[in-house]
């Protein structure tokens, strides 16, 4: 039986959490007879075998524990208990910039970092025209990589990390710093890599990325394993338990709602806000709620590649509006505005808001085939015309979800609806298909 790339077997790991900065410097004076601190366990019995040639994904929330996994492959971390055996050599992109001296030129932390990863010289010059060529940073190269913006940085760090021949590539949620140009090519990368045989150990928040390129997938769920199978199963489970983890914040912490609306109550209120990453406005009126539905009414986990969704949004005036606008921006994962609309913009004047009124405004969209990748959707009440308004309320990426991967590749942002026509004219076509008038 041929070795596993990697293996653990029963690794914990535990950092010491200490009360007070004395208390860290009496456990020194003791030399470490009294314990004035207590663990906090990042992993716990974590045990899984991830065969050469595999792509093995893991997932789960923000402090569950996958960067010290991964920091534990590289060698980086030591286990507090347990055995990991690693077999090849390993690339790895974990935080942005290690391993890069600021005050080096990128060509210098180029030839630095191919070296320690135990490439020769020789090789390191065959390879830094590849490099360089992929990075696509142009002059910066031989500038100080202190003056990098975090773009330019992960340019670098991927490009040394898939030209070293490695045996083991490890990504650690890098690539959400990319453009999406940069990010896209490196997505092609991975899949180039998977094909040649190169074992890869994947952590991101993006579940349509680990779908697209996963053979298996490990859940961690606060340092323990909660699942581990086939992507497709454990990427559901892990959507369906954040879901109802977050219908149970909602019964146990519901938003109040103070005023009433005596002139104009909507039938159904979308009556929660996900997220705020900032929000501003004259407070003339509010947005109450978002929510992306399907056809039916009920709650999308995932944006499917020409579905059809509901954007539903729910606003309050607390002062009269004689114009009320109610509209959203979409944006992709780098916060770009990617499409937007209003109800001014597409044909529907709203009528005049008194205070306490309730709007819900529904907006159906059919999605295009768009790139796989996480979408937030922006809620606005205004008030005026398209050219001259007020902001009463503006909430950024109030709700995001993630697009699915579709049934073929997308080049650049969109997959525009296309027919093909070989070796034909276009005028005779076009006669083909009009109708006749007679």
């Amino acid at each position: 039986m041929s070795l596993p790339a990697v293996e653990f077997r029963s690794i914990s790991k535990a950092y010491p959490v200490y009360r007070s900065p004395g208390d860290r410097l009496k456990e020194i004076l003791t030399l470490g007879r009294v314990s004035f601190h207590e663990n906090f366990w990042a992993l716990r019995e974590v045990s899984f075998r991830v065969e050469a040639g595999e792509t093995f994904c893991i997932l789960g929330e923000n402090g569950s524990g996958k960067s010290t996994l991964l920091q534990i492959v590289a060698g980086i971390l030591q286990p507090s208990a347990g055995e990991a055996r690693v077999h090849g050599r390993i690339a790895a992109l974990l935080e942005l910039g290690a391993g890069f001296n600021p005050e080096f030129t990128g060509r210098d932390n180029v030839y630095l970092n191919a070296a320690i990863l135990g490439l020769t010289r020789a090789e390191i010059d065959e390879k830094y025209p590849l490099i360089a060529d992929f990075a696509e940073i142009g002059e910066f190269i031989s500038q100080p990589v202190k003056t990098y913006s975090s773009g330019m940085l992960i340019r670098l760090a991927f490009a040394v990390a898939i030209h070293v021949d490695p045996e083991i590539l490890l990504v650690d949620e890098a690539l959400a710093v990319g453009d999406v140009y940069f990010r896209q090519r490196c997505m092609r990368k991975i899949h180039e890599l998977r094909q040649r045989g190169v074992t890869i150990l994947f952590v991101s928040h993006s579940t349509a990325d680990i779908k697209a390129i996963g053979d298996r997938a490990l859940w961690l769920d606060h340092g323990v394993v909660r699942e581990m199978g086939s992507t497709e199963a454990v990427v559901s489970r892990y959507l369906a338990a954040m879901l109802e983890k977050d219908s149970a914040f909602q019964r146990h912490h519901p938003e109040p709602h103070a005023l009433p609306a005596p002139a104009g109550v909507a039938p159904e209120i979308a009556d929660r806000i996900p997220n705020i990453d900032h929000r501003f406005g004259d407070g003339r009126a509010e947005i109450l709620g978002i929510a992306i539905l399907d056809e039916s009414g009920r709650p999308l986990l995932l944006l499917q590649p020409r579905g059809s969704i509901v954007v539903r949004i729910s606003v309050r005036a607390s002062q009269p509006l004689a114009q009320p606008i109610v509209g959203f921006m979409m944006r992709n994962h780098m916060g770009q505005d990617f499409a937007g609309t209003n109800t001014t913009r597409e044909g529907y004047a709203l009528s005049p808001m008194a205070p306490g009124d309730v709007f819900t405004v529904d907006f159906h969209l059919e999605l295009p085939d768009l790139y796989p990748s996480t979408f937030s959707f922006s809620p606005a009440i205004a008030e005026g015309t398209l050219l001259h308004y007020s902001m009463c309320d503006w909430i950024d990426n109030a709700i995001a979800l993630e697009m699915e991967r579709g049934e073929g590749p997308i080049y650049g942002h969109i997959h525009l609806p296309c027919r093909v026509g070989v070796n034909q004219r276009i005028a005779d076509e076009t006669a083909a298909v009009e109708p006749s008038l007679g």
